[in-house]
């Protein structure tokens, strides 16, 4: 305890950083259709060490057409509601990503697939045989993390590791 109170205040919203995306299951998945309008859904995700994030999407899906068209989307992950003492300044991670198709039954596509399976069960090994869905990495080029008011940090680096504190100009 001593020694967490010891941290700076950008030590502790590092730590925040890294430990948020742990405590989902799926990502608000924000992408644009062909004519401009923007689409928000969501999506269960796997995310491996370089912060990629991995989806199974369905042809069916808008935002899959969206992101075969435009190879972009923002993802977000926030604080539930419950959890929140301010619903004005909840705890939210957003990333601007580069999206890619995995081709099937390439050894990163059954790798990916594999962890899926083993995060959300059989419904996996049911979706992998289904040709209408496709597995996407969403690969984050910046972001946002906030933590509450005043407490705002920029996300660059090659290792989207580099907290920058935003403050007023």
């Amino acid at each position: 305890m001593e020694q967490e109170s010891s941290l700076s205040a950008l030590e502790k919203a590092q730590i925040a950083y890294n430990q948020f995306p742990e405590e989902f299951k799926s990502i608000i998945l924000s992408t644009v259709s062909d004519d401009g309008f923007p689409h928000t859904s969501y999506a269960p995700f796997v995310m491996d060490e370089g912060k990629n994030i991995y989806i199974l999407a369905s042809d069916l899906a808008q935002h899959t057409q969206h992101l075969r068209n435009s190879n972009k989307a923002s993802i977000l992950f926030i604080a539930e509601e419950s959890k929140t003492p301010q619903i004005f300044a909840r705890t939210r991670l957003t990333f601007n990503c580069t999206a890619t198709i995995i081709e099937r039954e390439t050894t990163q596509w059954q790798l990916i697939i594999d962890q899926m399976q083993e995060r959300f069960g059989e419904i996996v090994g049911m979706l992998r045989g289904l040709m209408d869905f496709h597995l996407f990495k969403l690969t984050p080029t910046q972001g946002q993390f906030v933590m509450g008011f005043g407490q705002a940090y920029q996300i660059s680096g090659e290792q989207l590791d580099v907290l920058t504190h935003q403050k007023r100009s």
